[in-house]
């Protein structure tokens, strides 16, 4: 987890942004968000925070506590805070609201839902079949890579089904053996616009696979091949769990596995 790209302290208790480079939130004079401005953490984050730590098999009240310490008044749980210098001429400080919307109902339910599943030991709102499916790794999972254009697949696994998706009518020329044997297989259309040709790849195949199209429309081969190579692939370098940047920023500190 990128805490120290995202997270914030607070004297409250910690917050989140949303993302990298967000530009929704006041501006850093304090002055309002009228189309750019920073993105400033929000508490909603802090809830979402306290059910990972359950399914952590952690404590939650921490998040708890900081969600009602962000709280204002009569207990309105505001969109952001702020999180840069205090500015007592336009009534901001660390971890006090900002000028954005209060109450923001989605916090207020994050917040019932966390004493929900503090209660529970559990999250509450957990959908079972998916967890059973990614967590547990229960029942079979269809591998799916996606080929196109401007996402050309390099490599895939034995057992995967390639797709080849374009975005106009196609036939595709294709082989699995150096072309001593070829299919021609129409492209599927769907409701928008998009065609797309599935080769399912034997777990036995180990010869690339390759192919070229006959555009339909104006009736013009592409004039070249395309090629995807098959063979088994280390599944934590395709995250990049363990990639040359990753690797750089654990020495440097920047990540902390939570």
């Amino acid at each position: 987890m990128v805490d120290a790209v995202l997270k914030v302290e607070t004297p409250h208790g910690p917050a989140w942004r949303r993302y990298n480079h967000d530009g929704y939130g006041q501006r850093e004079d304090g002055s309002s968000y009228t189309g750019w401005g920073k993105g400033r953490p929000w508490p909603l984050l802090t809830g979402e925070r306290g059910h990972y730590e359950i399914a952590a098999s952690r404590d939650p009240s921490p998040y708890l506590r900081a969600l009602e310490n962000f709280s204002q008044g009569i207990g309105l749980m505001p969109e952001q805070i702020w999180d840069g210098p205090d500015l007592p001429s336009s009534y901001l400080r660390v971890g006090g609201t900002t000028d954005a919307a209060m109450p923001l109902l989605w916090a207020h339910s994050e917040y019932v839902k966390l004493h929900r599943s503090a209660a529970d030991r559990r999250v509450f709102d957990l959908i079972e079949p998916a967890y059973d499916r990614y967590v547990r790794r229960n029942g079979d999972r269809k591998m799916l890579e996606i080929w196109k254009l401007n996402r050309q697949v390099q490599i895939v696994s034995p057992g995967t089904l390639l797709r080849i998706q374009a975005n106009s009518p196609f036939l595709l020329h294709w082989t699995s053996d150096d072309w001593q044997h070829s299919e021609d297989v129409r492209s599927e259309g769907t409701a928008i616009g998009i065609e797309f040709v599935d080769i399912l790849v034997p777990k036995t195949q180990r010869n690339p696979i390759q192919f070229t199209f006959l555009w339909l429309d104006e009736d013009r081969w592409e004039g070249k091949d395309y090629i995807v190579n098959v063979r088994e692939q280390d599944v934590t370098a395709q995250s990049g769990g363990n990639s040359p940047r990753k690797r750089k920023l654990h020495r440097q500190g920047a990540i902390r596995v939570a």
